[in-house]
């Protein structure tokens, strides 16, 4: 456990106060960056079980990361003071939007040997520390969240100049304090703890050559995860026991010319239903999840790129039998392919079908805009809408959750340092969102947001 006494506390929020008066401090091998940020949101039309009408909230996120850097030897440390307020009881608060002054990385680095060959080289990081790795659709180091995810562990990471990685990771989560509603509620201080009951563990190799002289730029991407968890004295686990093997091939997008995004994933193991003591019995798992996209980027003013997307991941056709196949999303990212989270965020990769289609415009240097439609069902009637904790598991309730349309657009009030961010949503709830047991059923539910992001 990394705690933080009140001495440590009156340091930190020294250095704070010296980073974000300072741009950038580089001296004898010391960088300092980082960002302050504000964001306000607001939501009419809770879809949530057990809640209504609307949530509002204004939203503060600092990071100051220091790194000092001598020969092959670095050592960072980067701190995170995530805060909420103007929000009420009923706003769905938890350690994911509230994580005051902490430690989201402490970690030391070093070089090693590249293990694929001459041409490749490496290097190793231990400590806590954020991961991000391919698509970050398995793991990622979040940006739009209020809340980034750290763990603690190694992370081996081999590259060659053509653009080819290789990675190897052993780390275990962090469980982020304080949990309880009332505490988070009043931005208290407590310190984070490793999980060290939760073993993740993953192989991640990429080709950045041509994939079998299909296209040119076309990658291939071919990796394994895993999750053991057991329960412990302060955290109750399901007992998940899982192996993920996937792939991907990509090609990343460029004027007049197609792209493509195809990733899969099959993950099998045992869990059990809940993280009760008193379950006892292990369910055969056997889950899996796709993600298809084909876009054009057109050269013409604002270079329009439209795409069609279609997101796959499994339910649980049956509640009652000896398995468990939906695919859950443990540590990836939802937000870039399917919709603005937060407070939102209806959609996420678990007993879901969602086809859509996305429009990005690139006006200038200063200036990025997106839009993206879905159409969304669950991929079993029987299993959960997930993020509203929904289940009807008669399955009459239909399997339509509903339609989303996201937008955001940004732009640099100052490049590189002061950025503006504006996003709206809205969802339309289908036959299943109406009619689920517990259902707020709202005619409508309309989010916006307004962001501010100063970063140094």
């Amino acid at each position: 456990m990394f705690s933080i006494s009140a001495f440590s506390r009156a340091v930190v929020w020294a250095l704070l106060g010296t980073a974000v008066t300072t741009p950038v401090l580089a001296q004898d091998g010391i960088t300092v960056s980082g960002e302050v940020r504000a964001r306000y949101e607001s939501l009419d039309g809770q879809f949530r079980a057990g809640r209504s009408g609307s949530d509002q909230a204004l939203f503060l996120r600092t990071l100051v990361h220091g790194r000092y850097e001598a020969d092959d030897f670095a050592f960072g440390i980067e701190l995170q003071d995530s805060r909420a307020y103007f929000d009420d009881e009923g706003t769905p608060l938890s350690a994911s939007y509230v994580n005051p002054l902490d430690i989201l990385q402490l970690y030391v680095e070093t070089p090693a040997p590249g293990l694929l060959g001459q041409d490749w080289s490496g290097h190793l990081r231990l400590g806590r520390q954020t991961v991000s790795i391919g698509s970050k659709r398995q793991i990622e180091r979040v940006s739009y969240a209020n809340v980034i995810k750290s763990y603690t562990g190694a992370h081996y990471t081999s590259r060659t100049d053509a653009g080819d990685e290789f990675h190897l990771l052993a780390i275990v989560p962090l469980s982020r304090q304080p949990g309880d509603r009332g505490l988070i509620g009043d931005n208290t201080l407590s310190g984070d703890d490793e999980q060290w009951n939760r073993q993740i563990w993953g192989v991640h190799y990429r080709d950045a050559n041509a994939f079998l002289g299909l296209a040119e730029g076309i990658m291939a991407e071919a990796f394994v995860y895993g999750l053991n968890e057991r329960d412990s004295a302060d955290f109750a686990t399901p007992n998940r026991h899982y192996t993920a093997p996937g792939f991907r091939l990509y090609r990343r997008p460029q004027t007049s010319q197609w792209d493509v995004d195809i990733e899969g994933v099959w993950r099998f193991g045992s869990r059990r239903a809940t993280s009760a003591d008193s379950d006892t019995d292990d369910l055969d798992v056997s889950a899996t999840m796709l993600f298809a996209a084909a876009g054009y980027t057109f050269n013409a003013p604002w270079k329009p790129r439209l795409a069609l997307e279609y997101y796959w991941a499994s339910g649980d056709d049956d509640p009652n039998d000896e398995s468990f196949d939906q695919y859950e999303r443990l540590f990836g990212s939802r937000r870039t392919d399917l919709n603005n989270t937060s407070l939102h965020g209806p959609l996420t990769p678990a007993n879901l079908s969602a086809p859509g289609v996305r429009l990005e415009l690139d006006p200038g240097p200063r200036w990025s805009a997106r839009i993206h439609y879905s159409h969304a069902s669950l991929a079993s009637e029987t299993d959960s809408w997930v993020i509203a904790k929904l289940r009807d598991p008669s399955g009459q309730s239909g399997d339509v959750i509903g339609q989303t349309i996201d937008s955001r657009v940004v732009y640099d009030l100052v490049p590189d340092t002061l950025e503006l961010e504006l996003g709206t949503s809205v969802f339309l709830p289908g036959e299943f969102a109406d009619n689920a047991p517990a259902s707020p059923a709202p005619d409508e539910t309309l989010f916006g947001y307004a962001q501010v992001a100063w970063q140094f």
